[in-house]
């Protein structure tokens, strides 16, 4: 259904995404994660034909985003993070007329549909300037799924969202993701644990890592990370773990705990034992943990530095506005 090969889109001086290749078939539901500025809106953007990229090529369901952006976007449903409403519209209103834009047969009854699936068919009649932002969210699902698109581009499709409609909207894009192909950013690691088949990693406009969330955690829990509690003064300790063969870090956790991380492959617990207790320090607890989503997530961006001739602070999407408004302008 998506497919990308090479995709590279500068602004200026700045390199959005650099290169970046990857697939998605039908039944798929992808999580598109990594910090701000990563990349994730420009690829989205492209793909639903809101932008041609600089370089590459990307395909939905076997047509080009550039040369035949009218049949992609009739097979795309694309949610913005920030959706555009008319606010002065009634909500079925604002849906049909979005409907009758794409030509939905039988639009008036698609409509209703919609509602239901997204809980607002008792807001049908509301006007949406009265509506909260979460259910503003839940119309723009809404309006990305009134054609029946065979792929589904959502950013941050949650946000603003209570916890209840959070529940709601995910069991919607696992259901939707069963026919469809889903391509989802999100910001919640959590999220993309519970919903996505697939994760892609994106940081610095490269693909640093794309697996299922278990294999991800599996990767890179070869190097394991063990928790270290002994009694009394700790002093010293921190070396003497440091100092022991396939020991790759050692650090403190949030409550304060000694922890290290291991060489992939390894199991130094029991060498770790052996040197702490030869140092005299008595040992309550030497336990392995686990690597969370949001451990990989963590491991795959730290020190990323700033983007060059980029003042700290320029947002991607700042930088597409500010180029949007030069071209108006030309």
């Amino acid at each position: 259904m998506i497919q990308v090969e090479k995709l590279t889109k500068d602004y200026g001086p700045r390199r959005a995404i650099d290169q970046i290749s990857f697939a998605a078939e039908r039944g798929e539901v992808i999580g598109f994660l990594g910090p701000n500025g990563a990349g994730k809106t420009t690829s989205m953007r492209i793909l639903a034909g809101y932008m041609p990229p600089t370089a590459g090529k990307a395909s939905i369901a076997g047509f080009d985003v550039v040369d035949q952006s009218l049949e992609v976007r009739k097979r795309v449903g694309y949610m913005p993070e920030n959706v555009p409403l008319y606010t002065d519209m009634t909500v079925f209103d604002y849906l049909k007329f979005m409907a009758d834009l794409r030509h939905v047969e039988n639009a008036a009854e698609r409509v209703d549909e919609v509602l239901e699936m997204v809980g607002m068919l008792d807001r049908a009649d509301g006007y949406i300037e009265k509506l909260s932002k979460g259910m503003r969210q839940r119309i723009g699902l809404g309006q990305a799924l009134l054609h029946e698109p065979e792929v589904l581009i959502l950013d941050e499709p949650t946000i603003g969202l209570d916890p209840a409609q959070i529940h709601e909207v995910r069991s919607l894009i696992q259901e939707i993701g069963k026919e469809h192909t889903v391509l989802l950013s999100t910001h919640i690691l959590s999220e993309a644990q519970q919903i996505c088949n697939r994760v892609l990693i994106i940081n610095q406009g490269h693909i640093v890592a794309e697996d299922s969330p278990e294999n991800l955690q599996s990767r890179l829990t070869g190097a394991k990370r063990v928790v270290l509690k002994v009694a009394g003064d700790e002093d010293g300790l921190e070396k003497i773990v440091s100092a022991v063969p396939g020991v790759s870090r050692v650090l403190r956790s949030q409550d304060g705990n000694l922890e290290f991380e291991t060489d992939p492959g390894q199991d130094v617990r029991p060498a770790v034992a052996r040197a702490v207790v030869e140092a005299k320090f008595d040992l309550l607890e030497l336990r392995a943990l686990g690597m969370s989503l949001e451990d990989v997530f963590l491991e795959l961006t730290r020190e990323a530095p700033a983007p060059p001739d980029i003042d700290e602070g320029f947002e991607e999407d700042e930088m597409e506005e500010e180029q949007e408004e030069e071209g108006a302008g030309e």
